[in-house]
């Protein structure tokens, strides 16, 4: 976005709190933009200085000449609106300030924070931070950090909420030799936040793949829509931070950024095609895969290694990710077998031996990449003394070079492979120490592949359905009824408030049946013996219902009395449902349901509206989805009918937005082609406790 241009292609740069001082931040920064070869003017602001590290100093933004667009603020947090105020005027329209003191220490700091955000709103000012680190662009060159060090030039892009996070990948990133296009620290967001970052990113023409850390989104339909524009034409993976119940008190105190549900931002991050790293050290790794190698068109990988141990290790790993060994070709094992020593193995993995060398090496792998049963193929070499990594580096470059398939090498060490690392990088090809970490390396470029070519389309509507009538429904909390205008089923029920009518109506319905406790105060009712199942006559309907009314009373739950339902054999349950989340919206909700829920806790979350598409990958993500293909004793069961009920409850959830939560558990569903219903529902309106 050329509206932030100056954040990473500034033409003159005021710093505003340099000092002289070696041991203090403005003096980092002006040492950054020399040291780092930026080209630009170096403007530094100091009344007590007439220069510093050479460069002429000013007393005031408005002494500065020009060119300057940007301003890097470095004074204490009380300044700071006032320096912003005379930015604006002296027509500076981008600002990083990297002071402290804002809205993360208190409510002094918010207050203040509210006022920079409102003078930069009246000056027309962008303004990173404050309580930032900075940003860079290794392309430009410019580096606005602090922070000593930087990066090589690479394709990477990296954004992030916390400025300690992005010191550290400065510092790893030259020990590791991985280079970054851009980098930005954004700190408290009082202005640019996350999204518009990202979007920065994505019109970067040097970033390839984009990277952030994120503990909170400010806007989530604003951060799906750009991630999703960004996803189709780069690689996009995500540190989520604040997953866990701590985790998330601990953002709100670090930043004031406010973390949203895990499973929401999971569901929100597939939707839109973000990949979500379960560590920064698999963030990167994915990022340098992701950049630097095609994307494999299956899951069958080759192992090529000169150690069992290790190989054993990344095909453990390689299993747990759901990757497969590629079954080689008998030619492609003839082709070995003669070539190989008379030890070595020809089958997955390849074992080429202790003793052999490069020649080995190049031979094998470009046999492998050749075999059409091969999408990607692993090469591990386990440290030796006869020959030098980087001799391995230059042939696994060269072979990898002439093939269109992903390589991932694992040459294992690290104080004796620096210079095999440096080979590799500019070959383009990932290097991990330990095997085991290539597994998720090659899962997420899958996952990438996967969703570039699935089914984005928005989701066709049912216009049978009429939201005025759903609108009355929900409002009148009458859920049944709402569901089945939007077609969903209900297996013959009967409403009796009397031991007499529940007798009644079971004879009619005929037996077995079920009764459960009707009472606006209970959830779960089978959490207080409030469903009593198998009843086969009129006697052990009387005992039921008093068994639920003593069951009720002992609660304190008011029973206006139960509902009489049909017993239903021969199907599965499942939970299907609706649940509202602050930042992202209607999510849909789907896992194995009935009373087991809780325990097995076997749900998948998806953003809503869903499509049928990704209603089916909603469904294939869980256990339960699983077993509705057949399981052991149970047939094939009415997996359409599931994704029906799906597709109406994500339209239901698009347009009725008072509704909060609302759940179908169980959904029972029977046999293939003999549909699905909905056993028990619940729901609540927005405001409801």
């Amino acid at each position: 976005m050329q509206k932030f241009d100056s954040f990473f292609k500034p033409e003159g740069i005021a710093i505003v709190g340099a000092s002289r001082n070696p041991h203090k931040l403005g003096y980092g920064v002006v040492r950054n933009l020399k040291e780092y070869h930026y080209k630009g003017a170096i403007h530094p602001i100091n009344k007590s200085a007439t220069q510093i590290l050479g460069l002429p100093c000013y007393t005031s933004v408005e002494a500065v000449p020009d060119p300057v667009d940007l301003a890097i603020i470095i004074v204490p947090a009380p300044v700071v609106p006032a320096i912003v105020e005379r930015c604006g005027k002296r027509g500076i329209k981008h600002a990083i300030v990297i002071s402290g003191g804002f809205g993360e220490t208190g409510e002094e700091g918010l207050y203040l924070e509210k006022e920079l955000k409102q003078i930069a709103e009246e000056q027309g000012i962008n303004i990173i931070g404050p309580n930032c680190i900075g940003t860079i662009d290794t392309h430009t060159p410019v580096n606005t950090t602090f922070v000593a060090g930087m990066p090589d030039t690479g394709e990477i892009g990296f954004t992030s909420q916390s400025g300690a996070m992005v010191a550290a990948v400065i510092d790893w990133a030259r020990a590791a030799g991985v280079g970054f296009s851009r980098i930005a620290s954004l700190g408290n967001q009082v202005d640019v936040n996350e999204t518009q970052i990202i979007e920065a990113l994505r019109g970067d023409p040097h970033t390839k793949v984009i990277t952030a850390y994120i503990e909170g989104i400010a806007d989530g339909d604003a951060f799906m829509k750009t991630a999703y524009r960004a996803a189709l034409e780069k690689p996009f993976v995500a540190l989520k931070g604040g997953r866990g119940e701590s985790g998330a008190k601990a953002v709100a105190s670090h930043t004031g950024a406010l973390a949203g549900s895990t499973q929401a931002y999971e569901a929100s991050f597939r939707k839109c095609g973000v990949q979500m790293a379960n560590t920064m050290e698999e963030m990167f790794d994915w990022a340098r895969a992701l950049a630097w190698q095609p994307l494999p068109k299956g899951n069958r990988v080759a192992v090529l290694t000169n150690a069992g141990g290790p190989a054993i290790l990344a095909v453990d790993a390689l299993e747990q990710h759901n990757l497969e060994l590629a079954s080689l070709t008998d030619k492609t094992k003839s082709y070995l077998r003669s070539r190989l020593p008379a030890a070595g193995s020809v089958n997955n993995p390849v074992d080429v031996l202790a003793g052999s060398g490069p020649g080995t090496y190049a031979v094998a792998l470009d046999a492998l990449l050749a075999d059409q049963t091969v999408d990607a193929v692993v090469v591990i070499q386990a440290p030796q003394d006869w020959f030098l990594p980087a001799s391995l580096a230059e042939v696994v470059g060269e072979v990898a070079g002439v093939h269109k398939k992903p390589v991932i090498t694992s040459i294992m060490g690290r104080a004796s492979v620096s210079e095999a690392l440096n080979l590799l990088h500019k070959r383009k090809i990932p290097n991990v120490s330990f095997p085991e970490r290539v597994a998720s390396i090659l899962q997420a470029m899958i996952k990438r592949q996967k969703w570039l070519i699935s089914n984005h389309d928005s989701p066709i509507l049912n216009a049978s359905y009429d939201p005025d009538k759903a609108h009355d429904l929900a409002s009148d909390n009458n859920w049944k009824s709402l569901l089945e205008e939007y077609d969903v089923s209900f297996p013959p029920e009967v409403e009796a408030d009397s031991v007499n009518k529940a007798a009644k109506a079971a004879n009619e319905m005929g037996y077995p049946v079920v009764l459960k406790l009707m009472s606006e105060a209970i959830s779960h009712k089978s959490d207080m013996n409030g469903v009593q199942l198998g009843i086969q006559n009129t006697a052990e309907v009387e005992a039921a219902w008093y068994a639920i009314q003593q069951s009720a009373n002992e609660a304190g739950a008011d029973m206006r009395g139960v509902l009489v339902q049909k017993m239903l054999n021969s199907g599965q349950e499942v939970i299907v449902g609706i649940r509202r989340d602050e930042q992202f919206g209607p999510m849909i909700l789907f896992g194995t349901g009935g009373t087991e829920v809780e325990l097995f806790k076997d749900v998948e979350t998806a953003i809503a509206p869903v499509n049928k598409t990704q209603a089916l990958e909603l469904i294939e993500a869980t256990k339960a989805g699983r077993k509705l293909d057949g399981w052991r004793n149970l047939p094939e069961a009415d997996k359409e009918s599931v994704v029906e009920v799906i597709l109406s409850l994500s339209q239901l959830a698009s347009q009725l937005p008072e509704v909060d939560e609302l759940e179908i558990n169980p959904l029972y569903v029977f046999p293939k082609g003999e549909g699905a219903l909905a056993l028990d529902v619940r729901g609540a309106l927005k405001g409801e406790d």
